[in-house]
């Protein structure tokens, strides 16, 4: 498997879990970020790939330990690791958004809108720069040590 945050063109994500123990999904993300916190409430997971772990980046962990020494920020985005790959950020978020199962309203939009690789990678950005002034405006720092 590769362990690149940036998934393959070819990559199929809804295939490239098949066999995968139930501990090989997590996500780690800001927990003290209402952005993030609300977005993994809502994203529906494990009615497609099984459990899910999600890991509160500010905990900390063995988890988000490997991916600071793959030298992935988690202040620059939340990290998805299934199948034994890493999906850092737009990535992510784009991974996600395919393997979601979208029966949920929210997991409906979040298809239409990051399904395509180059809309997630476009619009992330945005999405980081909103985490950051709301993280700001609520007093909260960013992940030390990211």
């Amino acid at each position: 498997m590769i362990e690149d945050p940036a998934p393959p063109r070819t990559h199929d994500p809804k295939t490239a879990g098949a066999g995968a123990g139930a501990g090989d999904t997590y996500l780690i993300y800001d927990g003290e970020c209402p952005f993030c916190s609300s977005y993994v409430k809502f994203m529906r997971l494990r009615d497609t790939v099984g459990p899910v772990r999600l890991i509160d980046a500010r905990e900390g962990g063995a988890e988000v330990l490997t991916v600071r020494g793959k030298g992935m920020d988690l202040n620059e985005g939340m990290v998805f690791h299934y199948s034994g790959t890493y999906y850092h950020g737009a990535d992510a978020l784009n991974v996600m958004a395919l393997l979601s199962d979208g029966q949920s309203w929210f997991n409906k939009l979040n298809g239409v809108l990051f399904r395509s690789r180059m809309v997630a990678r476009i619009t992330y950005p945005f999405m980081r720069a909103g985490r950051n002034c709301a993280l700001r405006l609520l007093g909260r720092s960013k992940l030390p040590g990211a």
